[in-house]
């Protein structure tokens, strides 16, 4: 007794809707103006912003700026051969202050001695601290 051989189905395929059918265009015109009326609805409040904010109009900021610097940034001055304060002072055109965080020295030293160089950098000259 063997088994009897099924014929395969030919071009057995699911009907697709066509995407230029009325239906389909009904459905996305009555979406579309859901949205625009939705929109239309909708109050737009923007709050208004401090002027002190945009360096243009702050008159607050300026000379000597106060930076914090970043275990990145240190590592990349002493791979680069460039010294912090002076780049700073080239890039900002004014005096700059570099403050480095307890964190960022706590980072540099859990960095172990692949980062020691950093570490003396930044010990050496006596960066000032911020807590």
């Amino acid at each position: 007794m063997g088994k009897t051989k099924k014929a395969r189905k030919f071009a057995a395929v699911k009907r697709i809707i066509s995407p230029k059918d009325a239906r389909i265009k009904k459905n996305q015109e009555l979406a579309l103006q859901k949205k625009k009326k939705e929109e239309e609805q909708r109050v737009k409040h923007v709050p208004q912003v401090s002027s002190a904010l945009f360096f243009t109009y702050n008159t607050q900021l300026g000379p000597p700026y106060h930076i914090i610097i970043d275990t990145n940034f240190i590592n990349f001055s002493i791979k680069n051969k460039l010294d912090i304060v002076k780049s700073m002072m080239d890039c900002l055109y004014a005096k700059c202050v570099p403050c480095i965080t307890d964190c960022v020295i706590a980072e540099l030293e859990k960095l172990g001695s692949k980062f020691s160089v950093a570490l003396k950098y930044v010990t050496v000259i006596g960066l000032s601290t911020q807590p």
